[in-house]
């Protein structure tokens, strides 16, 4: 047994994931059709409850804006009828999703006679770390009791009014269904150190996947001693080859950075080819400017604003290791493409790079080169969604490289089992 299982009785952190753990055992072996009640019931409540949940979203809501909390999250941490209504609808459409629990990733009768299949199963106790958008608290415990997983979700102090209200409307839907309340429940605590007693909880908790700034995925990366599921900081780049359609560059490039840029997979830097770049600077500039971008250039991108009456922020380092998460971006002419390689290889987070080009063998180049969840050939940065991919629904977007890259959706809250059938089989 773990030290961590060892302290539950003096820590609720700890006691809650014990819970868990016990939940979890109980939800792995349960059919479709129990998970798929539970979420409808989830759905239900959501909207049956939707004046109980706005009525304690609206004392989150108070706090911040007494605090001088920025619009921007405000907004975010705002919950109308409208939007509840539409997260039980996000709820409603995961459950007409695939599950993965189950699903035979290969299987084979080896030469001895011996059955062997490797299935899926849940991953067990998943703890969520999120920063102060309350709708994850739902889409995150609706994906983990799709996959039969259970969650633990620790979102940020400043909504924790909100959390408890929709954690509370979520547990008494999934007793209705028959399913443990303990499949879902909400980290106690509002200090950091909750926080370290959950990135501590090695043995009760399976893996914890951090959604939110770089801040919070890195502290999460460094001080637990449970697995992690690195989901992504998004320094994305755009590269406008020699050979690019540069109508075609122009509406990419706006797209990927001003679409929504306050998002992982927004684009933060923009290369191009010496070889366009006199055609392509004075257009990707007036383009920019009027969706409200500023750009942060290097000297060609400062000449070409010279000449077009546009300012453009003198480019350093910082800038190339930025992500911006606002209406900036930062842009460099580089000599060929090797060089946009070698730029986006040393400054990106691995998250999406795009290439823009009408050149076969520069667009496999490009990707062959990459080493990033994912890669862009003539498209937007901001595909790379779980939704857009046709997965349905994503928990976030891993830019790490072991069990999960890329955007994560059911199948990724998996791990899988060998079940091997014999007939009195043995070694000899």
């Amino acid at each position: 047994m773990s030290a961590a299982s060892t302290d539950t009785a003096s820590s609720p952190v700890l006691a809650a994931a014990a819970r868990a753990r016990e939940a979890a055992a109980e939800l792995a072996p349960l059919p479709r059709t129990a998970r798929d009640a539970a979420l409808l019931a989830v759905a239900d409540a959501l909207e049956a409850r939707s004046a109980e949940i706005v009525a304690a979203n609206a004392e989150d809501l108070a706090r911040a804006r007494a605090a001088g909390t920025p619009d921007g999250m405000i907004d975010r941490l705002t919950l109308t009828p409208q939007r509840i209504a539409a997260i039980a609808a996000d709820v409603r459409h995961i459950v007409t999703l695939a599950d993965p629990v189950g699903e035979v990733v290969r299987g084979s009768t080896l030469p001895n006679g011996l059955e062997l299949r490797q299935v899926r199963v849940p991953l067990g106790v998943v703890g969520i770390v999120y920063e102060g958008r309350p709708n994850v608290t739902v889409d995150a415990a609706a994906l983990c009791l799709k996959s039969g997983n259970a969650a633990l979700l620790r979102g940020s102090s400043s909504a924790y009014t909100s959390n408890t209200a929709l954690v509370g409307v979520l547990r008494d839907a999934v007793v209705s269904a028959g399913l443990p309340a303990d499949a879902v429940q909400l980290v106690p605590g509002e200090s950091r150190e909750s926080v370290r007693e959950l990135m501590r909880a090695r043995g009760l908790v399976d893996v914890l996947i951090p959604r939110g700034g770089a801040s919070l995925i890195q502290t999460v990366v460094r001080e637990s001693t449970v697995p992690v599921i690195e989901t992504g900081t998004g320094n994305c780049h755009v590269y406008v080859d020699a050979a690019a359609d540069l109508d075609m560059a122009v509406d990419i490039l706006v797209n990927s950075k001003a679409q929504r840029p306050s998002v992982c997979n927004a684009a933060e830097t923009v290369l191009v080819h010496a070889d366009v770049a006199d055609s392509f600077l004075p257009r990707a500039l007036a383009a920019l400017t009027a969706a409200g971008v500023t750009v942060h250039g290097d000297e060609a991108w400062q000449k070409a604003g010279a000449a077009a009456g546009t300012e453009v922020v003198p480019a350093t380092d910082a800038d190339w290791e930025t992500e911006y998460l606002s209406y900036d971006i930062a842009a460099a002419v580089v000599p060929d493409l090797d060089a946009a390689v070698a730029h986006i290889r040393r400054w990106t987070s691995g998250h999406t790079e795009a290439v823009v080009t009408r050149d076969t063998a520069a667009a496999r180049r490009f990707v062959s080169r990459m080493d990033s969840a994912a890669v862009m050939v003539n498209a937007s940065t901001r595909f790379t969604d779980g939704g857009r991919f046709g997965f349905g629904a994503e928990i976030g977007i891993s830019t790490q490289k072991l069990h999960a890259r890329g955007p994560m959706g059911l199948a990724e809250l998996t791990s899988t089992t060998y079940v091997v059938t014999g007939d009195g089989h043995t070694v000899e």
